[in-house]
């Protein structure tokens, strides 16, 4: 290990550590080529003023706490169109994801377009210009100090419960199958057994210690069916979280010989530990192997496309109504063009009522009107998961979403 002293540039060493955590970021948040075409339109030209949010400050400093959907609120009227933000302050904000508390932003009104321009503070907690480094050896953290798009506490411990998977895949997951001593209910720190191999045609892959195999497993219960409000096509089925498991051994066969001398083989189970239990698990819940973790972030913004949907199912059995910082489940994914990130509006769906002014009483449906805005942050393929963030009224499954512009 070398030991430096003195003082530094801004390339220097730590930077560069710096950068290169970035590079994880960087390949889990991908800025798309639209992204960069309209930051580059808007970098030459700025933004109308009309664009500006009636309150738009002169200069903004960057807080912790700060999310890029706040910022972007409060210098534009619609949050989701980060990238203009972005493009108006492009030569020194090239990558949105990495904006700084302490990075000052002052607002640029000449001829009749607003830009964006951003500088260091003394105070900054981003990286730094000029380091001093006293003679003895330091051990710091290096983790990334970008502000992230939405509040992390309020979607990333839905991102270890939420699953949806296809029926015929979740059926072939492997489950347990025993408990030490009997029990009926399993909690953490209890001990259980599992089997991954079966001899009904839902069989799947058996449980493996062997290198390279997962070791860290979720548990869930009840694949609920989610269906289409408009047609009731089955898009998939929501597996309920109820823990975690850690393999401690794989599964494998034992030869017994009976009386006779003949030798025949029995299935032993794989050997599993409760590590952790949102809620007491039993015999018949399945396991599904943990996935890496990722570090995401969002970029506000509308879908290119034409999209439009209906909410299916609100996160939560006994909620009917979703409020601001709820989870709903939509009826549209990846296969049609949605993507972490994109806003959509939420319309309420009109009521019907009877023209009392019509002497027939002819029944009319009044016109849906726009009720808030939901962020994706979780895809699948025919579904996906959303965050209310504004909202006028309770949100109910079947209301209709567009796109925000």
């Amino acid at each position: 290990m070398q030991t430096i002293f003195g003082r530094f540039s801004q390339i220097s060493i730590a930077v560069a550590l710096l950068a290169s955590t970035a590079g994880l970021h960087a390949q889990n948040s991908p800025i798309t080529a639209s992204q960069k075409a309209t930051a580059s339109q808007v970098a030459q030209a700025g933004v109308p003023l009309s664009e500006l949010a009636p309150n738009a400050p002169d200069d903004y400093t960057v807080k912790r706490g700060d999310t890029l959907w706040a910022i972007s609120g409060v210098f534009l009227k619609s949050p989701w169109r980060w990238p203009e933000l972005w493009g108006m302050n492009l030569q020194d904000i090239r990558n949105p994801h990495r904006i700084y508390p302490g990075q000052q932003l002052s607002l640029d009104k000449s001829n009749g377009r607003a830009t964006l321009r951003t500088r260091q503070s003394a105070a900054s907690d981003g990286p730094p210009g000029t380091v001093r480094v006293s003679p003895r050896t330091r051990y710091e953290s290096l983790a990334d100090a970008a502000i992230p798009t939405l509040s992390p506490q309020v979607v990333e411990p839905f991102l270890a419960e939420a699953l949806i998977v296809d029926e015929a895949v979740f059926a072939a997951a492997p489950r347990i199958v025993a408990a030490q001593e009997g029990r009926v209910l399993l909690s953490r720190g209890d001990r259980a057994y599992a089997r991954g191999v079966y001899s009904s045609k839902d069989s799947g892959k058996p449980l493996s210690d062997a290198k390279g195999e997962p070791v860290n497993y979720r548990v869930f219960r009840n694949a609920t069916p989610l269906k289409d409000p408009g047609t009731g096509e089955v898009l998939g089925y929501e597996a309920q979280f109820v823990g975690k498991a850690e393999l401690v051994r794989g599964e494998s066969t034992s030869g017994v010989t009976d009386k006779d001398g003949n030798i025949t083989n029995e299935n032993v189970p794989a050997t599993i530990n409760i590590v952790v239990a949102k809620e007491e698990m039993r015999v018949g819940d399945r396991l599904v192997p943990e996935p890496p973790r990722e570090l995401l972030n969002y970029v506000p913004r509308a879908p290119v496309t034409q999209i439009e949907g209906q909410i299916v199912s609100i996160y939560g059995s006994a909620v009917r109504y979703a409020t601001g910082n709820q989870v709903v489940v939509i009826n549209r994914g990846s296969k049609d063009g949605l993507e972490r990130g994109h806003v959509m509006a939420i319309l309420q769906s009109g009521e019907r009522i009877t023209d009392r002014t019509d002497s027939p009483r002819t029944q009319i449906r009044l016109p849906n009107e726009r009720n808030g805005l939901l962020i994706v942050f979780r895809t699948f393929d025919k579904l996906s998961y959303a965050l209310v963030l504004q909202v006028s009224d309770g949100v109910k499954v079947g209301d209709r979403f567009v796109n925000p512009n």
